[in-house]
């Protein structure tokens, strides 16, 4: 899991189980992934493409957010901007205040 790979040094100590903690960094990272396409949106929504190769138009369109998004995933994936790690630390306090707490 490319999570995992990801944030080995940032992961704090815990009791969790491993494929836990997998779980947690994954959704950190999707969650600094979409936080990257948010940031990275205006930029596309200002690119003219009208005199590009592919000449721009609805179907051009159409795409452009799912290009955003795989932009952002890539970002991410390759270390993103600092924001998957204290989202994963925060997430693993939560889980294990979760365990703790009375049933």
């Amino acid at each position: 899991m490319a999570a995992a790979r990801l944030l080995p040094a940032a992961t704090p100590v815990t009791d969790l189980p491993p494929a836990t903690v997998a779980r947690l960094a994954a959704t950190a990272q999707r969650f600094e992934a979409q936080a990257i396409g948010q940031l990275l949106q205006p930029m596309f929504d200002t690119v003219d493409t009208s005199s590009g190769p592919f000449g721009g138009g609805a179907g051009e369109q159409t795409w452009r957010p799912m290009m955003v998004s795989e932009f952002a995933k890539r970002i991410a994936a390759a270390g993103g901007i600092g924001l998957a790690a204290p989202v994963l630390q925060a997430l693993i306090h939560a889980q294990e205040q979760k365990e703790q707490a009375p049933r």
